[in-house]
């Protein structure tokens, strides 16, 4: 069942209102298993040395991060973020819209969408008759991005709630377009950029997550 926008309900509200972030009354060893498949996938790509692999990972990774400490900064200060997960639906809950294994995923989803492009990452679709068509780049985060929101649709429709949206104007649309778009932007594109400025991105990008997290985390306020 596919759910495509929040019902601003008061079980939703009453969901959010239960969740219990870095509880480990849940855990188990999942948990483990996972992170040994992420440490695999990056030390794999490390060995191979497919250092753009490992930027794609990380650029995404990053912009992954952000969005969720932004997202609850808005819970905290309006009550309700945009997106959270149940407790029912994970091991553990690191923020109140992403638990470990949703994360997991995110650390791995930047190195999926780069390998889905061709090998030839200067490809242009439509391009003939002198349009300059549209790049492979844009076309594999536009359909990632599609196939991501159409799976978030189908967690926020399950039983255990394993998505929560209370907005009602929040949805697979906005979830889409102001989202997931930029994640896979970032993934596909960053490992192109020159070595300086993609060196300089990914810095401040982490250095900005790591800044936010020891600040807002100790404040109470993620």
């Amino acid at each position: 069942m596919l759910k495509f926008w929040g019902d601003g309900s008061q079980l939703a509200k009453d969901l959010v209102n239960s969740i219990q972030v870095r509880s480990t009354a849940n855990f188990n060893w999942t948990f483990i298993f996972i992170l040994a498949v992420v440490f695999y996938v990056y030390w794999s790509e490390i060995h191979k040395k497919n250092y753009e692999a490992i930027y794609a990972g990380l650029a995404l990774y990053g912009v992954h991060w952000l969005y969720e400490i932004a997202n609850a900064v808005i819970g905290h200060f309006s009550g309700y973020p945009l997106w959270s997960v149940s407790n029912q639906s994970t091991t553990f809950i690191l923020l109140v819209g992403v638990c470990w294994e949703l994360s997991m995923m995110f650390s791995l989803a930047g190195i999926i969408s780069f390998k889905m492009m061709p090998q030839d990452r200067s490809k242009r679709y439509f391009a003939k008759n002198g349009r300059k068509g549209i790049s492979c780049k844009l076309v594999v985060a536009l359909e990632m991005a599609l196939l991501f929101a159409l799976v978030e649709s189908f967690l926020a429709g399950t039983s255990n709630h394993s998505f929560i949206w209370v907005y009602k104007w929040w949805g697979v649309i906005p979830v889409f377009i102001t989202t997931y778009i930029p994640f896979f932007l970032a993934s596909n594109y960053v490992p192109d950029m020159e070595p300086q400025k993609r060196t300089r991105f990914l810095c401040i990008e982490w250095g900005l997550v790591a800044l936010l997290l020891v600040t807002l985390i100790p404040a109470g306020i993620i």
